[in-house]
């Protein structure tokens, strides 16, 4: 029984057996937007301007992610939560709930895909060949982005019951569909037109399809103690405002990275276009630490809820614990890995000079910022589970945007138009994690002492007393 599982294993496994494959699954997440980078940029004819355009895209994509994400972080811990109360079917309300946001997230971007793409990519350049196939990439990936809105959902439901092997076989089929068919829709192999940037964007969106028709598969056979009631899908206001508690924290922190992408584009668009396409492809090599960050964080997220709603404080604090552990390991070793090899990195997009520079230079300096971004990405994460959205918020708002902009805009300013004095930038992104790591220690210590502090002594007098959790 998942239950018991998460009930009695002892949390340093509970937390790897569920945590690898979430890293992997989220891992593959960042494999969409670089693969297409690296296919693109070697196209024979205007493979430079395809990746600035894929780099114009890139903040609305996070943006997309960052929704459907959210809205299934909202309901992995509200469904994990009352499952560790024993409450089964508010946990399958929470789902139904789930997937009915999924439907409108869904309407919003088709709607912003229609509409919408060529006002925004055109408010970021000034290229018309670049604003042409951003848009059209774009369009795409916004108009048949179902795949992506309902995968979100169904990868978060399976995590939530323990069962994060098959969100990661899903996540695993659809990123090697998307590898397989982006040379071929790309570059016209096989007999197949030649499609540029319109390729890359159709060989994600079925890759994202392919994910999400597998996750609907495993959670209709798999999710057992979830019950698919067809009136689960009624929306329910009370249960959707439970899921946005939590979600819309996690949407926003999410966002962010949208929000100071598209920022920094802006920021680092005064000094040359090659510090734009030098930062873009960095943050997209950068994307895989984070992204397994986030997948530790992911398996933090449903343990500490469960055991918040058991009213266990000892799995509490253990899932702090390993859940900062494993965390750190996983980002020194990412440091070290861009420390060493920044070079050959920054080579697989055949970038020139100048660009070429700042990448590796890129790789260099922020990377020393990731063992705190991960501490903070991993605060977060129990916030969340703890109810504590609007302090993950404040996290999210710490590393993205307040302690990020006043410094980026002053080294911008100190480096001028000189594209070679770029690097200044880069030291934003150390400065403004070690501030945002000082402030989660704090929230964490109050929130323990209050809040879990409260609800376990509350468990225990209803257990003393004979009732129920």
């Amino acid at each position: 029984m998942e239950n018991t599982k998460m009930a009695e294993m002892p949390i340093r496994k509970l937390m790897l057996s569920m945590g690898i494959p979430m890293i992997i699954s989220m891992v593959l997440q960042a494999v969409y937007n670089i693969v297409d980078s690296a296919f693109v940029s070697n196209m024979a004819v205007g493979g430079e301007q395809a990746l600035n355009a894929l780099t114009l895209a890139f903040p609305m994509q996070i943006l997309m992610v960052a929704v459907g994400i959210g809205t299934g972080v909202g309901a992995n811990v509200l469904t994990a939560k009352n499952l560790g109360a024993g409450d089964t079917e508010k946990a399958s309300r929470a789902a139904g709930n789930a997937e009915f946001m999924a439907a409108v997230i869904y309407a919003v971007f088709l709607i912003f895909g229609l509409f919408g793409t060529d006002m925004y990519i055109g408010s970021q350049t000034t290229d018309p060949e670049a604003a042409r196939m951003g848009a059209d990439y774009l369009r795409i990936c916004s108009v048949l982005s179902f795949g992506m809105s309902f995968f979100a959902i169904y990868e978060k439901l399976l995590q939530a019951t323990g069962h994060s092997m098959y969100s990661t076989i899903a996540q695993i089929a659809g990123a090697v569909t998307n590898i397989v068919l982006d040379p071929i829709m790309i570059y016209g192999w096989l007999g197949l037109p030649e499609m540029g940037v319109k390729g890359a964007a159709y060989a994600t969106v079925i890759g994202q399809i392919v994910s999400f028709v597998l996750a609907l598969i495993f959670h209709r056979k798999v999710n057992t103690v979830i019950k698919n009631k067809p009136e689960y899908l009624k929306p329910d206001l009370r249960i959707i405002k439970q899921i946005y508690s939590v979600g819309l924290p996690a949407i926003i922190s999410q966002a962010l990275i949208s929000v100071m992408t598209y920022g920094m584009n802006l920021i680092l668009g005064n000094i040359s276009a090659d510090a734009v396409t030098a930062y873009g492809l960095f943050y997209k090599v950068m994307q895989f630490l984070l992204f397994a960050a986030f997948g530790m964080r992911d398996a933090i997220m449903p343990i500490t809820a469960f055991s918040y709603g058991m009213g266990d404080s000892d799995r509490i604090r253990d899932s702090v614990k390993y859940g900062q552990f494993y965390t750190f390991i996983i980002m020194l070793a990412g440091t070290l890995a861009l420390e060493l090899f920044a070079e050959p990195f920054s080579a697989v997009f055949g970038l020139s000079g100048v660009t070429n520079d700042l990448c590796v230079s890129a790789m260099r300096i922020i990377s020393l910022s990731f063992v705190f971004a991960g501490a903070n990405i991993a605060f977060q994460g129990v916030f969340q589970a703890l109810g504590a959205g609007v302090s993950s918020l404040l996290i999210s708002l710490g590393r993205q945007l307040i302690f990020v902009f006043p410094f980026a805009l002053m080294f911008a300013g100190m480096a001028g138009e000189r594209a070679e004095n770029a690097w200044l930038v880069w030291i934003t992104f150390p400065i403004a994690e070690v501030l945002t790591a000082v402030v989660a220690v704090i929230l964490h210590a109050r929130i323990m002492r209050t809040r879990v502090a409260e609800r376990c002594a509350k468990n225990a007098q209803i257990a003393f007393s004979g009732g129920v959790k």
